[in-house]
């Protein structure tokens, strides 16, 4: 998730908890107002009801007026000297409108002087209360809602003019590639913490370019010191042996130093090809079918390795191939690398098959055990039957080069095979 949006989440959860905390106090705080102003205007009617029947007694026998409904009720001493006033909310029939009608009610009671105690109950419509209460509950929702909106929509004008320089540092940051020139950073901007990411992210963009020419120079001139020797040793061989006074042993002898000298060339050419990979210089990609490679593969290939009596059997979709984007020479390298792997270690007489679908290619070769698939495709990781002639690098080179390309290369072992499939992610 963006950064922008994600902090606007957060931001508005905060907000929503935070808000609907504060309009439930405010609310209830509001409420717990409205009934102490009910309560006390009970109390004020009830004074003066109380007033009135002191003197004059003959407000007793009454039970309601204009503003409230009352009730007088004789009670005991004992009881009028033990009475605590209370309130509480009921309902009172309206014979006119023929319903029940909310009320707050208090009950108090009082002495006449006659000594005689009276309860007074005493109500009082809330329907004007319960409407005001209403009336506040929509418009705190409102309120609620609207303030919401607001801070929602304010926070995100000013973080999108906040967090402006970030985006510009992230687009100027994708468009950073290995190989080429770092572009322009135009990122200006008065927030301190972005100005030092800014000119942290240029610093570390050259010293990552200058690091990467070095590499690339010293890979190559490495490569190339390396190789002349080596075709000079092998030539200075090629003619020694070719002398008459040299026993069978002796060439014997030249003939492993021939040899190791090879592989030794085999594994300069194969560790500069892996780094050149790894360090995305074969960045021009096409379409490239995976079934012709194969198929201009094969002849040549199983011709090499005739003397292995190897049984090929080959399986496809001529109406739908497999088809891949990546750098041709690349992916050539790929598959060459499988096609051989699964022959140089393949047993006598044994069997290969090779499978393409829409989406995928599966090699798969007899063997003897399952290999280490953690290790198989690290550097000079060698089979149990290891090779005179093997480098420890086709494997690594193959799934380097599926990395860079979008590919994924995996191993498994399946009724007595090897089985390598390589697909798209």
């Amino acid at each position: 998730m963006k950064l922008l949006p994600y902090t606007l989440r957060k931001l508005s959860i905060w907000l929503l908890l935070f808000m609907a905390v504060w309009g439930a106090l405010f609310y209830f705080t509001i409420i717990d107002e409205v009934m102490d102003e009910t309560d006390d205007t009970l109390e004020n009617y009830a004074q003066l009801i109380i007033n009135e029947a002191l003197a004059d007694p003959e407000v007793l026998h009454t039970e309601r007026n204009l503003m409230s409904l009352y009730y007088f009720h004789p009670i005991s001493t004992t009881e009028g000297e033990n009475f605590r006033d209370m309130f509480y909310d009921s309902f009172v029939y309206r014979e006119i409108e023929e319903e029940e009608e909310p009320v707050r009610v208090l009950r108090t009671a009082f002495c006449m002087p006659t000594g005689q105690y009276y309860e007074l109950e005493i109500m009082i419509s809330t329907l004007e209360r319960d409407d005001m209460v209403y009336a506040i509950l929509w418009y705190i929702g409102a309120l609620f809602l609207l303030f919401l909106v607001c801070v929602t929509l304010g926070t995100r004008a000013i973080l999108h003019k906040v967090f402006q320089p970030l985006n510009r540092l992230v687009v100027w940051l994708q468009q950073l590639h290995p190989g080429t020139e770092v572009p322009p950073l135009d990122n200006p901007t008065d927030i301190r913490e972005f100005r030092v990411l800014t000119d942290a992210a240029a610093d570390m963009a050259q010293r990552s370019r200058k690091a990467y020419e070095e590499q690339k120079r010293f890979i190559e001139n490495a490569s190339h010191e390396l190789q002349t020797p080596l075709a000079i040793a092998m030539g200075k061989l090629e003619l020694l042996a070719e002398q008459e006074n040299l026993s069978e042993k002796n060439l014997k002898e030249l003939d492993a130093i021939y040899s190791t000298l090879g592989r030794a060339v085999k594994l300069n050419k194969s560790l500069l090809l892996l780094s050149r990979i790894e360090n995305g210089q074969y960045a021009e990609t096409e379409k490239v079918s995976i079934d012709r490679i194969i198929d201009d593969l094969l002849p040549d290939l199983m011709e090499v390795y005739e003397h292995k009596r190897i049984q090929l059997r080959r399986q496809m979709q001529p109406d739908a191939p497999f088809i891949v984007r990546c750098n041709p020479a690349l992916v050539h390298i790929l598959v060459t690398n499988l096609i051989k792997n699964g022959m140089v270690h393949n047993r006598e007489n044994g069997s290969l098959t090779i499978t393409t679908t829409a989406t995928t290619l599966v090699v798969a070769n007899s063997g003897e055990q399952p290999l280490d698939s953690n290790l198989l495709f690290q550097r000079f990781a060698h089979s149990v039957d290891r090779k005179k002639d093997s480098t420890g690098l086709g494997l690594a080179i193959a799934y380097s080069i599926a990395c860079s390309s979008g590919l994924a290369l995996t191993y498994g072992w399946e009724e007595g095979m090897h089985v390598f499939m390589l697909s798209r992610r």
